[in-house]
């Protein structure tokens, strides 16, 4: 009897060789619950109270009991903090869950890989220097990039990191919205607040954190047009990996 060889699914293909590029680093692997309290998911992570997060569009709310579905995978790294002392470097890779409309480009549960360095004297510097040698570690050693400011609760300050658009170029096309340039990444310097809320002395330590959308960075690297197929089923596209 004849039967064809499986294959890996490109997510997980590509999660893979995520983990890969920052255990060489020398980070750790960290894990956490997929189904959350308000606390870890918004509260300690500096999220005012009257942040849109919250509300029922971008949030899924169990009915009968205080919990959610996590929205991103950073309650890992507020559970880690609570349970150890800098210094550290971890990285989390996991589902999380949004509920909005989907499309080409939005799912309602995608993956992240978050990203957590704390300890003295740790500087944007740093956090430059990590994420730069990542993408050349996934995109290759050519690949350009640029970090420009952006605000996130949980970081000040916040940046915004973008790739050159593979198919222009940086000239400019729909791809990129003919702006030459594709987001990839947010990060940015923990909140003093985030520290203070697990018990960190954040006049000692600092930290930078980072989330990156795995499935993006597989549309990018694999050229796939729409994350909707990723999780549709069709094994034309799982079997090509």
């Amino acid at each position: 009897m004849n039967s064809e060889k499986g294959h890996i699914h490109p997510v997980t293909h590509i999660t893979n060789e995520m983990v890969k590029a920052f255990l060489e680093m020398g980070f750790d692997v960290a894990a956490g619950p997929e189904l959350e309290d308000e606390y870890h998911n918004f509260d300690a992570l500096n999220f005012p109270k009257d942040h849109p997060a919250r509300d029922m569009q971008d949030t899924f709310w169990l009915k009968d009991i205080p919990k959610l579905l996590r929205t991103q995978t950073s309650n890992v790294q507020i559970r880690y903090m609570e349970k150890n002392k800098p210094p550290f470097k971890i990285i989390v890779p996991g589902k999380v869950f949004r509920n909005e409309a989907t499309d080409r480009t939005h799912e309602v549960q995608f993956y992240q890989l978050e990203g957590l360095a704390v300890g003295e004297d740790v500087s944007m510097a740093n956090l430059k220097y990590y994420l730069n040698s990542f993408l050349r570690k996934i995109f290759g050693e050519d690949v350009k990039t640029q970090f420009r400011p952006g605000y996130f609760p949980f970081v000040e300050p916040g940046v915004e990191i973008d790739l050159e658009c593979f198919r222009c170029k940086g000239s400019g096309c729909s791809t990129c919205s003919h702006s030459g340039w594709i987001e990839v990444l947010g990060a940015g310097m923990v909140h003093p607040n985030v520290l203070r809320n697990v018990g960190i002395d954040p006049e000692k330590y600092q930290g930078f954190a980072f989330g990156v959308g795995i499935d993006r960075i597989a549309v990018l690297k694999y050229g796939v047009d729409d994350i909707r197929l990723f999780y549709n089923g069709d094994l034309r596209l799982v079997n090509q990996f």
